[in-house]
């Protein structure tokens, strides 16, 4: 690889997707996750890690794995017209419909609320808000090509630091004891930290942001297959690594501190408090900076993702048209507030969640079936069929004679994954299919 720096490069992109992955949320639940497994909670950081940080990982090695130059002829492999529908309902559910709304609702309830006195209205405040918020994501998504030096080499360096800032003192100077875990968190703490970090959902990006990533190394100077492979794997992998390490500080942080903030409603608190705790005045301000950064990096990826998209689908627009477009949409759904986002995104991605991880490992599994289209075919089909019933669900609930037969004898129903045995059902009938073709 004929790369100056090449090891500078690979840093500053794994650096790139971690900022591209951490939001917000990925902050505030493992703070409140911290709290609810006390005692329990090295079992569980080791599962959420498995899927939280380990899933997103698998999405950008299948993208790198499979050679396909975008989710959508990754998703093709089903059909042309499955590959495209999958794709655009991607885009739109991470981009300007769900996710990049909430980059910026998130940041104001976590940021901005705690500043604004009683006297100002906060609709207002969140009007004013997002219109700034925005307008800066627009401004730094008008130059793609400039991602890697200004949140690779910036943003990312500034939130790591902020972050260890209000983490390190709590792992040095524990505010207390680990406390007796919670609920599941007691019983089954290993596998309810696996089934959180599956509900991050953060796979859904890892194959949107894994083309930024290509994209990027292609722009400085990585051409060769081969090479482009190795640093998008070795991206993932560091990017990975900082989001485990992360998840763990901070849920230490969380289980630490119950003695001296008591248990919390949810992440936003456990970090306010212990900011507080620790900083006084000065720990609202870190925490605004921190969330900030960890926002607005997430926001830029994803319109960039989007424009990008959208535009090579629709060449007739570009991707500075789709851009605007993608930034105002986002700004208006975001006056919505947070709740009114998460109500209407959770069905979409009950839906679209289960389709993302079953093509991720189909990528994977391709060359033991020699690709054969009856196994994308029947394997996402079937998948298809439980995310829709999931996504049902979750919006508007099922009969009660189709619920309680699909709680009884369905595993894993009952925690949102009930689409995994099927589909695991439909890739064993569809893989023994495709033998048989090729001794035929």
């Amino acid at each position: 690889m004929a790369i100056k720096n090449s090891n500078a490069l690979f840093v500053a992109t794994g650096l790139m997707l971690f900022a591209l992955f951490f939001g917000a949320g990925n902050l505030v639940f493992p703070a409140h996750i911290g709290q609810l497994s006390g005692e329990h909670m090295w079992w569980t950081i080791l599962g959420f890690v498995m899927t939280g940080a380990g899933l997103p990982l698998l999405g950008i090695a299948a993208m790198a794995y499979s050679g396909a130059n975008d989710v959508e002829a990754l998703a093709a492999r089903v059909s042309p017209s499955f590959g495209l529908c999958f794709a655009i309902a991607l885009y739109l559910a991470i981009g300007p419909l769900f996710a990049t709304p909430r980059t910026a609702t998130v940041s104001f309830e976590m940021g901005v609320v705690p500043f604004l006195s009683e006297t100002i209205s906060k609709e207002w405040a969140l009007a004013i808000f997002s219109v700034v918020f925005f307008g800066v994501t627009y401004w730094l998504a008008m130059s793609p090509s400039k991602l890697l030096d200004r949140i690779g080499k910036l943003l990312t360096p500034a939130l790591l630091i902020s972050i260890a800032v209000l983490t390190v003192a709590a792992v040095v100077k524990p505010m207390g004891a680990l406390q007796v875990a919670q609920g599941e968190y007691l019983s089954h703490p290993f596998i309810k930290g696996f089934l959180d970090g599956y509900q991050t959902m953060d796979a859904l990006a890892s194959l949107v942001f894994a083309i930024i990533v290509i994209s990027s190394l292609q722009q400085a100077g990585v051409t060769q297959v081969k090479s482009l492979m190795k640093m998008t794997l070795g991206a993932g992998i560091l990017a990975s690594l900082c989001l485990a390490i992360v998840y763990a500080m901070v849920t230490y942080m969380g289980a630490s501190s119950v003695q001296q903030i008591g248990l919390q409603e949810n992440g936003a608190g456990v970090l306010a408090g212990v900011a507080a705790f620790y900083w006084g005045t000065a720990g609202n301000v870190l925490l605004l900076v921190i969330v900030l950064l960890a926002c607005l990096s997430t926001a830029v990826g994803l319109i960039v993702a989007c424009a990008e998209y959208f535009s090579r689908v629709f060449p007739r627009v570009s991707y500075r048209q789709f851009a605007i477009l993608f930034t105002i949409i986002s700004c208006v759904l975001a006056n919505r507030g947070l709740s009114g986002i998460v109500s209407l995104s959770v069905p979409v991605l009950m839906l679209l969640y289960p389709l993302t991880v079953v093509i991720i490992f189909l990528a994977f599994l391709d060359k033991m079936f020699a690709s054969q289209r009856i196994v994308y075919v029947l394997t996402m089909g079937v998948t298809l069929v439980m995310g829709i019933l999931d996504g049902w669900k979750t919006a508007f609930g099922l009969p009660s004679t189709l619920e309680h037969f699909l709680n009884t004898y369905l595993p894993f129903y009952t925690v949102g994954m009930g689409w995994l045995i099927p589909a695991l059902i439909a890739f064993g009938i569809s893989f023994l299919i495709s033998k048989m073709r090729q001794y035929d």
